[in-house]
């Protein structure tokens, strides 16, 4: 990423949202299952960026219990592995107030669809990290957006419905309550194809743009668009659509589509839209990212530039190597964390509290720790300490972690009941479960892991030595495209600690994730 300014947001990064405010842009995307969720990011210049806080950092605003992943069957006989939880943010600013309105998917297990938990939360200083409890607010279906129209009414846009055959619906809120103010109304079923979605309406010129995305959000994904002189319709089609996508094309960057237009300083306009890096045999290793590209809009319908790693009239050399965080501000937990069981040290230790609950249970929160995987090649690095012989009885499996949800993960681990270093890969939607263990001859003081990772693949080490430096002994690789499947997260690399019995301490230094 040094030489190239895309992905703006690298690693586990869907869905963007993004509004101007003064001399900073902010930008938001879905997080489904993890917590905090629905990061904020803020930029002077559109390339380095900073993440300052996420809207949904009380457990208190909401549940992410139902957020677990389904296998869906697509038509090529792979399985896409969709959770549920926060889908598709977008992030407004009205009179010195910022919105957020999110949809809180809730899987329901034996009914024949998910329900929906539509909100939104506000916040006066953004920088702040104070986000109001939600409000919710009627509406079946997922995507929400705003639109703020010049006589101040506010219009809520989100993709209706359920299943393929979606519609793009509107209706007059009020932000306050929640209330609707008018009826519900189909305003655009899009061009014909599948999952019309992911709406935001822009008055321009006149004009009522409505821009959303369809096709599904991977191989068909593209970005389509209409008008109308009223906000309630009649829409009528672009003649150029898709107006971005990259299906069909041999662009590395692909699935490229949920788009968002929006203006700089200089009334200069961008896109940002979800894309993944597809290398050639399929290999999609950091999943859904955030792209940038340039949109001239000097006629009637705006021209959107094919994503590229680097937008048209954006200097790479303003590019930085890695995305800058508050300090533990991109820390995450899976689902409803139990808080208490995390302890977290100024000098990089951490101690977790081992819970009966595995990576695998699609409900409950493991004891785990991490932060997205930021770059294609990299290294993480841990070392476990004041390993017991207690632990044996307690069996506790504590150790290093890539995750992306509950059906995939691969992991090096030290198991004390067997005083073995194991590793071991899951994919649920493959159906592959794999396992390469060493028996150590004495119980350990402690163990370091490490995963080195590239775009083909994850190696995993560990040591038991006191000198580390030249000492890792490797378990094995994983291949990238066995932990790939047409993805809605990315990989999140941290540290977990499983244990049969109450109350066990297990303490980690100096963990490191790029």
């Amino acid at each position: 990423m040094s030489n190239t300014i895309n992905p703006i947001i690298p690693g586990f990064a869907p869905d963007p949202s993004v509004v101007k405010v003064g001399d900073w842009f902010y930008l938001i995307n879905s997080s489904f299952h993890v917590f905090p969720g629905l990061p904020i990011y803020a930029s002077r210049d559109l390339v380095s960026w900073q993440q300052i806080g996420n809207a949904i950092n009380r457990q208190s605003q909401l549940s992410l219990a139902k957020s677990q992943a389904n296998l869906y069957l697509v038509d090529d006989g792979k399985f896409m592995v969709g959770s549920g939880g926060l889908y598709a943010p977008t992030i407004r600013h009205h009179q010195g107030t910022f919105y957020v309105v999110c949809t809180n998917v809730i899987r329901s297990p034996g009914k024949n669809r998910d329900a929906t938990e539509n909100f939104i939360v506000s916040t006066d200083d953004i920088w702040s990290g104070i986000w109001s409890d939600p409000i919710s607010f009627e509406f079946d279906g997922i995507d929400p957006s705003l639109l703020f129209d010049d006589d101040g009414k506010v219009y809520l846009q989100g993709s209706g419905g359920v299943g393929p055959s979606t519609t793009i619906n509107l209706f007059e809120l009020d932000l306050k309550t929640g209330a609707k103010l008018s009826e519900e109304k189909v305003i655009w079923r899009g061009t014909g194809d599948i999952y019309p979605e992911g709406p935001h309406l822009y008055k321009h010129n006149g004009w009522y743009y409505l821009l959303i995305a369809e096709g599904g959000t991977h191989g068909g994904h593209m970005v389509t668009m209409a008008r109308s002189q009223d906000v309630f319709g009649r829409y009528e089609s672009c003649p150029d659509n898709p107006v971005l996508t990259a299906r069909g094309t041999e662009e590395y960057i692909q699935y490229t589509g949920h788009c968002e237009l929006f203006q700089d300083e200089k009334a200069q306009w961008w896109g940002v839209c979800l894309g993944a890096r597809l290398e050639h045999q399929g290999r999609c290793a950091m999943g859904r990212e955030t792209f940038l590209t340039r949109v001239d809009w000097d006629g009637e319908w705006p021209v959107i530039d094919q994503v590229k790693s680097n937008p048209r009239s954006l200097s790479a050399a303003r590019s930085s190597s890695h995305l800058a965080a508050e300090a533990r501000g991109d820390y995450l937990y899976i689902r409803d964390a139990v808080m208490n069981n995390y302890q977290l040290e100024d000098n990089l230790s951490v101690t977790l509290t081992a819970s009966s609950v595995d990576l695998s249970h699609p409900e409950l929160s493991p004891t785990f720790i991490g932060k997205r995987q930021r770059q294609l090649a990299g290294t993480s690095t841990v070392l476990l300490k004041g390993i017991e012989g207690s632990w044996s009885a307690a069996k506790i499996v504590a150790g290093l972690a890539c995750y992306k949800e509950e059906h995939r993960y691969t992991r090096v681990f030290y198991d004390a009941a067997q005083r073995q270093v194991v590793l071991e890969l899951v994919n649920a939607a493959k159906k592959i479960v794999r396992t390469e263990k060493h028996t150590l001859g004495e119980v350990p003081r402690s163990v370091a892991f490490r995963i080195e990772y590239t775009e083909e693949q994850y190696s995993l080490f560990y040591s038991v030595q006191h000198n580390v430096e030249n000492n890792w002994k490797c378990l094995g690789t994983v291949d990238v495209l066995d932990m790939t499947d047409p993805d809605f997260t990315g990989p999140i690399i941290g540290i977990y600690a499983v244990g049969q019995a109450e109350g066990v301490k297990v303490q980690f230094e100096g963990m490191n994730v790029e």
